[in-house]
């Protein structure tokens, strides 16, 4: 078995640039999110890829659809690749959740694993969705490459969980919009990660903002 994941975090939209949590509301892209994805689409053009894969949300959907462009092939929409549902807190800043749900947020960041953000999910939630998502893929396509276009909550949930990284860090894992990270697995149990929020492909006009 080699399986190589090219993990994708889609590219910009106007709620990253003005820091909203996005969470499972459907933002289209920014124009500079599309150049982001156009310039990775470019990167990734000559390479072959076995199948693409991404989270059924707009903002990834057309992500990928961008990228998968140069090689003619379906995308397969995962809702398991879904952002983490941020319930109430979705299209407000820090400083607003801060403001209106003081008491929550301030659970939430001692104990996100546990802690049910309201209307939303609990972390671990999260992690066993998204894990077990790129899992079955993973096992689909045991002798090849596949791209995966998510969500940065999803994309640092999977790498720590198949490192072994204690998941209480995640949020110390710096991911760009439109970053490439890769995963190479010679068996589920064994999964190497080579590349991690590689953003060589972006310009300084397209290049963004964590």
């Amino acid at each position: 078995m080699s399986c190589r994941v090219y993990l994708i975090r889609h590219g910009e939209t106007e709620w990253n640039t003005n820091l909203r949590f996005q969470g499972l509301t459907d933002i289209s892209l920014s124009e500079r999110g599309r150049l982001q994805a156009v310039s990775l689409g470019k990167r990734l053009a000559t390479l072959k890829f076995d199948a693409f894969y991404a989270s059924d949300l707009v903002r990834a959907y057309e992500t990928a659809t961008i990228i998968s462009s140069h090689h003619g092939m379906h995308i397969e929409t995962v809702p398991g690749l879904r952002e983490l549902n941020f319930g109430a807190w979705e299209g407000l800043t820090i400083t607003e959740i801060k403001n209106l749900f003081a008491d929550e947020i301030k659970q939430w960041w001692e104990n996100p694993f546990s802690i049910r953000i309201p209307g939303g999910e609990t972390y671990s939630e999260l992690i066993a969705r998204s894990v077990n998502a790129l899992k079955e893929i993973v096992l689909r396509h045991s002798d090849g490459q596949v791209a995966v276009v998510s969500h940065g909550g999803v994309i640092r949930s999977i790498v720590c969980s198949v490192l072994g990284i204690d998941l209480s860090k995640y949020w110390q894992l710096g991911l760009h919009n439109g970053s490439l990270s890769i995963l190479d697995f010679s068996s589920w149990e064994c999964g190497i990660l080579t590349l991690f929020n590689d953003c060589s492909h972006l310009t300084n006009n397209n290049a963004g903002i964590c």
